[in-house]
């Protein structure tokens, strides 16, 4: 599972999932991107059952690059506790996502076996996302800009 290996504050405040992705919204690395619509926040867990989704499916051929990070600590207190007696103890990680956040990229398959590998990924995620290829990317750069 991913997370930090040290953090400097234990707990954390909620926050809110309001805005557009500014950064993070561009293929980098691969061919293929999994390309969230919604915001959400992802858990370490739904990271890792994405990424094997896609090794999976393409047989461990390709190159799968992770690009959101679980960094924010989630706290749950114990059931049947009072209210009160101070914040709980972090239970688990999870990644920030807000609507054009590209999540998952991929590259060295065909565009068919890795829109079914992103497919199936989205399918471990609890949010709609879509598949984008970096052409894709890239005329929707050149409208922005």
């Amino acid at each position: 599972m991913l997370m930090p290996k040290r953090v400097k504050f234990r707990r954390q405040q909620r926050g809110r999932l309001k805005g557009k992705a500014m950064r993070g919204n561009t293929i980098t690395n691969g061919e293929y991107a999994l390309v969230a619509t919604e915001p959400a926040w992802i858990t370490s867990n739904q990271i890792e059952a994405a990424r094997i989704a896609m090794t999976r499916y393409t047989k461990r051929g390709g190159q799968v690059w992770i690009k959101i990070f679980p960094d924010k600590p989630v706290t749950e207190k114990p059931a049947e506790t009072r209210m009160g007696s101070g914040k709980g103890s972090p239970e688990y990680w999870v990644a920030v996502v807000k609507p054009g956040r590209v999540m998952f990229e991929m590259a060295g398959v065909d565009e068919a076996v890795a829109r079914e590998a992103m497919r199936l990924a989205g399918h471990k995620l609890p949010i709609k996302c879509k598949f984008m290829t970096k052409a894709d990317s890239d005329k929707i750069v050149e409208m922005e800009g």
